[in-house]
């Protein structure tokens, strides 16, 4: 004690120096043993990865039963759905190529019968957009598919028959890519900024497994009787239609012009009781009597699964 308080500054600088020292030591020891813990997991998470790489990733029986049942629940409940889109597009019948002709004639015989029962006007020689085939037979793998297509059109032009519309103005089918299969087919140019996808050569292109039969159709009509053939077009059972575009044009291009007319009041009738109301003047609507024109670009779908 005589030593310390004689060199009392040294006595300090020994105590922090020891202590500083002290600090050091457990510093070092306690990254040493983080070290050591990260070296370990490292080392474990090493040899697991080399474990996992080694197995066999098959999975064991239980599981590899359970994916199983999966697998066939999905293929069952896919299969129910096709078949309900199946039963919602027309039949595509097997037809020679003249049956199809004498088809299309029965059907063009009984489509100009209905628009007349109807009291509706069709087009001048209508032949539901086949008048290239009542004068050529088709060729025979494409004959199902223009029966197919035949009695969509027939569907759609009942729909409009149906509603009573004024008149059908005009109707075209596209012809679809079957009909033509030996002439060559223009390759389309590219819009400004599409891009059209490159196929590697020897690749087989993707199958389409939903294909549409296109026709442009116009019909003038009351603005109800044009409701409800878009209504019953879309709701359709019988075949899936799509209204791609849709056009409506008034026939009254200017609205009705502001009168002020004085409708002069009937004198009571005197044989009329006090509780019944006097007859009034007929009412004159300004609005909603004019009629439409309707054009449509409608597709018919049909599915190759």
């Amino acid at each position: 004690m005589k030593w310390f308080q004689q060199n009392r500054a040294f006595g300090m600088l020994l105590i922090g120096f020891a202590t500083c020292a002290l600090l050091t030591g457990a510093l070092l020891y306690w990254r040493w043993s983080a070290g050591n813990d990260a070296r370990r997991g490292f080392t474990e998470m090493v040899a697991e990865r080399y474990r996992l790489g080694s197995l066999d990733p098959f999975p064991n029986d239980a599981n590899y039963r359970k994916v199983q049942g999966y697998l066939e629940r999905y293929s069952a409940a896919l299969d129910k759905f096709k078949g309900q889109l199946k039963s919602e597009v027309a039949p595509a019948p097997p037809l020679a190529p003249n049956e199809f002709q004498s088809r299309l004639r029965q059907a063009t015989i009984a489509t100009a019968d209905r628009a007349r029962l109807n009291n509706v006007k069709l087009p001048d020689r209508f032949q539901l957009g086949f008048d290239e085939f009542t004068r050529t037979m088709p060729d025979t793998p494409v004959t199902p598919l223009l029966g197919q297509e035949l009695s969509q059109i027939q569907m759609l032009i009942n729909i409009l028959l149906d509603a009573k519309v004024d008149s059908v103005t005009s109707f075209h089918r596209a012809p679809i890519s079957e009909e033509h299969k030996g002439s060559p087919t223009p390759t389309p140019s590219p819009a400004p900024g599409q891009r059209i996808a490159a196929t590697k050569p020897g690749s087989t292109p993707a199958p389409t497994l939903i294909q549409r039969n296109v026709v442009d159709v116009s019909f003038k009509a009351s603005p109800s009787a044009a409701r409800k053939v878009i209504n019953e077009i879309t709701a359709s059972t019988g075949q899936f239609f799509i209204i791609r575009t849709l056009y409506v044009h008034n026939e009254k291009d200017k609205g009705p012009p502001r009168e002020r007319a004085t409708v002069p009041t009937p004198p009571p009738s005197p044989q009329a009781s006090p509780g019944q109301p006097s007859p009034g003047g007929a009412l004159n609507f300004i609005v909603g009597n004019e009629h439409i024109e309707v054009s449509a670009t409608i597709e018919m779908l049909r599915f190759s699964f």
